[in-house]
């Protein structure tokens, strides 16, 4: 999906859309499906600001999941989930899972662009991150009590904070980057995702080696 050029959007959004519909390298080379197997996903990485008093600058969504799901359970995520036979495409996917997941007004998010499709081995989900502007914030909630245990807006000023940037380190033996915000440890494929969309916007921080975290 090309990025859109019909936008009014903040300034600071601008260096991210821009990126954003031309990447095609790393990360999202190394993180590619392997093959045509796997189920087809969407995530809503959705930006907005102003969610609290004080702070400038851009913020993102973010669900915890519920403890008792199969796959990353109690993990810190984006919305989404696996496509539906009514879903058109990815975008469609990612919109209506915030809504069934938090109670997101799809009227009130500008899909701005899509990025590559990126593979989640564990679950064996292939996942298509979707990234939107937040024009019209309003109040979202755990909706789907199943799935969300509860949900926040996190600013990017915090994520890029160095000393909010650690790495996690699985018995598996995978070790990654990871952020510790709002009694949140950010870690896994949504970290990955997360720090890849800061580099790509020009919003990280040098932050050094990030002491070790374990997680399971």
């Amino acid at each position: 999906m090309r990025a859109r050029t019909d936008l009014t959007l903040p300034d600071w959004w601008h260096p991210l859309a821009d990126k954003a519909a031309t990447t095609e390298g790393e990360p999202w080379v190394r993180l590619a499906p392997p093959n045509a197997e796997g189920r087809h996903s969407a995530v809503l990485i959705l930006f907005g600001e102003g969610a609290h008093e004080g702070q400038t600058g851009p913020d993102v969504l973010i669900c915890q999941r519920a403890a008792n799901m199969n796959n990353h359970a109690g993990q810190p995520a984006f919305p989404g989930g696996g496509s539906e036979p009514g879903d058109t495409d990815a975008v469609a996917t990612a919109l209506r899972e915030a809504n069934e997941e938090v109670g997101l007004d799809p009227a009130s998010v500008v899909v701005v662009t899509s990025l590559p499709e990126v593979w989640i081995s564990v679950s064996n989900f292939r996942v298509t991150p979707v990234l939107a502007w937040w024009r019209d914030p309003h109040p979202v909630h755990a909706r789907q009590r199943e799935e969300v245990a509860s949900v926040v807006r996190v600013p990017v000023s915090e994520l890029v904070d160095p000393a909010n940037r650690v790495r996690a380190k699985h018995p598996s033996g995978y070790v990654g980057p990871a952020f510790q915000v709002r009694d949140l440890l950010v870690w896994g494929f949504t970290a990955g995702i997360l720090s890849a969309v800061l580099d790509l916007a020009d919003w990280s921080r040098p932050w050094g080696p990030g002491r070790l975290v374990p997680v399971s």
